[in-house]
This record gives structure tokens, C-alpha cells and sequence, in this order.
């Protein structure tokens, strides 16, 4: 079996060589691997660990074999989260990660969606519900934002959209975004929610333009710089405000499966587009890293198996 691996010295840092053929567990499925994204995150990944270590998350494709006696059955097209492995031709996942796809729902599109569509979609529900509420976020256009956009739109709120520059705007409005911003100026605000995955000065920002008793969840760091905040950056403006740290794996992974069901109904009845920045063939992963990590793509950047 083909797989990419962590490579010192090679092309973005990985290399594709063979690999082990996975054989499941009692609780997991062996997916053939039709299509599979790479988050941002796995570019620190890629740089952290050792040689030989193989990353992909993200996945779709088609149920090879089950051991877990229940889920998806061979032959079913699925979409999951593995804990490693994904950009391989075939990788074991946790039928609990696991959901099948409607038949309106590509490969591609299906496999936007578990790292980020999970974490915009678990972000908003920390807000509580989100009808007729004054919603924030950040980095709007990136994977995780063009997803929070959508959901926070679809569960009744009023949405602003932040984005890096004018060139940004009209994708931001397209999402369905009631107003989009370049800058947090004094006048922005205040907000019930802000869902943040930029860090920096941008958090310290949006704390200052919080509603009384709102929240900021913050998911990422894309820029890595430290925020300065203060607590009267609270007691000011934000009486009752709250700052939440977000990680993925720490809010029930036991229900991603569920949750990745929700997501491609949704894609496949359209009340939510998977927006793809970067759509290549699977050789081409390395080149699709590299332009991941300079941002020369918006949305998602998605390698399908030819």
C-alpha cells in the first residue's frame, strides 16, 4: 500500500512510500480512501513529528471491512476521522467516527468536512442557541470559518463575517454573512458569540466587543502570536464574559460519527456548501501543503485518489 509519511529533506516534509497495510480492530472499519483534506493543524503536525510518521485525518471513501459488528457495512460510502494514516489508500477508522454518505454528497465534498465542519459546528453549540443572537467569525473564508458562517446563519443568527482583506468580502457575503469586516473597529459589536481560530491581536479585539455575559471560543492560533487580555477588558464592556479554549478531541468523540451525519445531510439537501480552495489529485499532496501554508488557498484543500 501507497501512503504519505514525514520525511526531513523531501518537498513540504513528507514523502510518499509504501506503508503497512492496516488491518482494523474490533471497533473500526478499513476504508479504501477515495479523497481525504489537509487542515492546518497537521502542518505543525508534519513539522513536530519524528520520521515516518504518516498524518491524514480527514477521509472518504468506501467500507472495505468491518470488525465492529455494527455501522457502515462493506461496499458503504463513508466519510470519518482517523487518528493518523488518512493520506494513505487505506486506513483503519472507529466506527464511532464514521457516517455514511448520502448519494448526493461527493467523495470530495464529504471529505471537507470532519476536522473543520466538527469544529464549527461544536464551536457554535458553546453559545448555546444561537437564534436572533449577534454571532462573530473570524478568519471567515478558511475551512473552519466558511463552515461557521453557514451553521450560525442557518441556526437563526445574525452573522459577521472577519476576513483578512477587501479580497476576502464578497466570498465572506456569499457564505451568507449579514456583514463583513476587515478590521474590529470600535464600532464593531458588541457580540453574543465570537468564534475565533486566529489568535493574536484578533482575540484580544473581539474580547473588548463582547456583549454583557458573552462568549469567545477559541479554537486555533493561526497566526501563533500570544493575545494580550486583560480583566478589565471583561469588567469594562463584557460584564459576566467568558473566554473558552476549544479542542476538538476533548468534546465527545464519541459522537462524531452522529455529527458528521448532520453535516452531510446537510451538504446533500444544500443548506450547506462545502467550499473547496484546492482540489488536486492525491500525488500532488505535497505541492497542496505548501500552498496551505503560505494561504495561497481559502477554503479547503481537498486530494482525491485518481
Amino acid at each position: 500500500m501507497r501512503g504519505w509519511i514525514t520525511e526531513p529533506g523531501a518537498p513540504s516534509g513528507i514523502a510518499l512510500r509504501d506503508r503497512p497495510e492496516p488491518t482494523p480492530a474490533g471497533n473500526e472499519v478499513l476504508i479504501h480512501v477515495e479523497a481525504y483534506a489537509v487542515n492546518r493543524g497537521e502542518l505543525r503536525l508534519i513539522e513536530d513529528r519524528s520520521d515516518g510518521w504518516p498524518p491524514g485525518q480527514d477521509v472518504a471513501g468506501t467500507v472495505v471491512e468491518s470488525r465492529a459488528g455494527e455501522g457502515p457495512a462493506p461496499g458503504a460510502r463513508v466519510v470519518g476521522v482517523a487518528d493518523e494514516g488518512g493520506w494513505s489508500e487505506r486506513v483503519t477508522v472507529p466506527v464511532h467516527r464514521v457516517a455514511e454518505l448520502p448519494e448526493e454528497v461527493s467523495f470530495v465534498q464529504a471529505a471537507s468536512l470532519p476536522v473543520a465542519g466538527l469544529t464549527a459546528l461544536r464551536t457554535l453549540r458553546t453559545g448555546g442557541p444561537l437564534l436572533g443572537r449577534r454571532v462573530l467569525v473570524t478568519g471567515a473564508t478558511g475551512g473552519v470559518g466558511s463552515f461557521a458562517v453557514q451553521l450560525a446563519r442557518a441556526a437563526g443568527a445574525t452573522v459577521t463575517a472577519l476576513v483578512s482583506g477587501p479580497d476576502r468580502v464578497d466570498e465572506a457575503a456569499g457564505l451568507g454573512a449579514h456583514a463583513v469586516l476587515t478590521s474590529l473597529s470600535d464600532e464593531a459589536g458588541p457580540f453574543d458569540l465570537v468564534v475565533d481560530g486566529i489568535g493574536g491581536a484578533v482575540l484580544s479585539d473581539a474580547v473588548r466587543r463582547l456583549a454583557p455575559g458573552g462568549q469567545v471560543t477559541a479554537y486555533g492560533s493561526a497566526g501563533r502570536a500570544r493575545s494580550e487580555i486583560a480583566f478589565f477588558d471583561f469588567a469594562g464592556a463584557a460584564p459576566g464574559g467568558r473566554l473558552e479554549g476549544f479542542f476538538i478531541y476533548r468534546t465527545g468523540e464519541e459522537t462524531f460519527g452522529a455529527d458528521l451525519r448532520v453535516l452531510a445531510e446537510m451538504v446533500a439537501e444544500g443548506r450547506l456548501e462545502a467550499r473547496i480552495g484546492l482540489e488536486a489529485d492525491w500525488s500532488e499532496t505535497a505541492a497542496a501543503v505548501e500552498a496551505l501554508r503560505e494561504r495561497r488557498s481559502t477554503g479547503k484543500v481537498v486530494l482525491r485518489r485518481s
